[in-house]
């Protein structure tokens, strides 16, 4: 009788737009998370390189706290349906940011 390994797979906390999530897992609602780039000196000659720098940044930020709150809820994982990123600039500190929010459905394992 042969016996089989079995490959353990880390579990993907986050499914991009078109990554599905498990088949197995079941929606337990839809949800919003919200985060922000670090602010950088306002410029208008530079709006490309300033929004470049942002969005790494945001990036980031948009998926720690999207892991967080799959862990506050208590899921298995998350699937990313939509996202919108703005810029925010504060002409009295003469600075630049952007601004993102993320729609996710949120899976938990069946109990």
């Amino acid at each position: 009788m042969s016996s089989f390994t079995r490959v353990t797979i880390p579990d993907k906390l986050i499914y991009w737009h078109r990554d599905l999530p498990p088949l197995s897992d079941d929606v337990a609602g839809e949800y919003v998370v919200e985060a922000r780039s670090a602010e950088v000196p306002d410029s208008h000659a530079h709006r490309d390189a300033q929004y470049e720098a942002c969005l790494e940044g945001l990036k980031s930020e948009l998926a720690l706290r999207l892991e967080q709150e799959i862990r506050r809820l208590g899921g298995s994982c998350a699937h990313v349906l939509g996202e919108h990123i703005e810029p925010h600039i504060d002409n009295a500190k003469t600075s630049y940011r952007l601004n993102g929010r993320l729609s996710y459905v949120l899976y938990k394992r069946p109990t």
